[in-house]
């Protein structure tokens, strides 16, 4: 575990050198500024046109519609800032020469593995989590909307960015940095389409594209965190709002269950030995 630490350590280390973290920074604050101006002026045209006696709550419409899209870019940013912090962590740094002196003594390869994942895990978390706490802040503050459940969202994308992390550093066992990148992005968009095909295969009623996006949703069980996030915002919300919100921005809404937070902590577990297994067998 000490040599883990060490990995960890050092691949934070690292991540400020390359000035990765800055550049994460000071564009994740150009995206918050953007949101806040984009949701001020959200609120306050619906404020200029609320009716009282329609059926639909806008201010709820609103709010969730706006909270959702911003789970969404910080998903996809916490998927690009842990696919860099951990694209070429084996490969990668096999080919520069800088794993052999490690994996013999002291550290070991399944040190090396786990230091690699917390370090990733350890910033990706925290990043995701800060992210989507200053959303919440800011949608709350502009329209005086909270969603019905708080910490169930942010936990999603927590999990989900780490299942990211550990899909990455899977491929950088096997993958080039490059290959490894394009793989990770492209999961992620199958990910997403596999969303908005069990959206418009609810919506009329296919059975085959239902099961085939439940699938998908199951073998990338990001996006099913992500689902499980958007419906816990208006979980209590009913009538015609909670029909349209429950469409979801980028992909419907869908409950999942406790059955879900067991399964993507047994993906990770899953995916860690296979990375192991994958990385026992490479020649350094």
């Amino acid at each position: 575990m000490s040599g883990a630490l060490v990995i960890a350590r050092y691949a934070l280390r690292e991540a400020v050198r390359r000035r990765v973290l800055v550049v994460v920074v000071v564009l994740t604050l150009a995206f918050l500024a953007l949101y806040a101006l984009g949701t001020n002026a959200a609120f306050d045209q619906v404020e200029g046109y609320a009716d009282p006696a329609q059926q639909l709550d806008e201010r709820v419409l609103t709010g969730s519609t706006l909270l959702g899209l911003s789970m969404f870019t910080t998903l996809f940013l916490g998927a690009v800032l842990a696919s860099f912090l951990t694209l070429g962590a084996v490969r990668g740094d096999a080919e520069r020469g800088l794993l052999q002196p490690l994996v013999v003594r002291p550290v070991g390869r399944t040190s090396l593995l786990l230091g690699r994942f917390c370090g990733a895990a350890a910033v990706c978390s925290s990043y995701v989590a800060a992210v989507y706490l200053a959303a919440l802040l800011i949608t709350g503050a502009a329209g005086d909307w909270w969603p019905d459940r708080i910490v169930a969202p942010g936990l999603g994308l927590v999990v989900g960015v780490l299942v990211i992390a550990a899909l990455s550093l899977l491929g950088s066992v096997f993958l080039s940095a490059t290959a490894n990148g394009i793989a990770i992005f492209m999961l992620f968009g199958a990910g997403l389409a596999a969303g908005l095909l069990g959206q418009i295969g609810d919506a009329l009623s296919v059975d085959t594209l239902e099961t085939v996006a439940s699938v998908c949703s199951w073998l990338l069980p990001f996006e099913a965190l992500y689902q499980a996030g958007l419906d816990a915002l208006t979980e209590d919300v009913g009538g015609v709002t909670g029909v349209i919100v429950q469409l979801g921005p980028f992909g419907g809404a869908q409950e999942g269950g406790p059955l879900l937070w067991l399964w993507a902590i047994t993906y990770l577990g899953l995916v860690g030995l296979a990375a192991r297994a994958g990385f026992a067998r490479r020649d350094l």
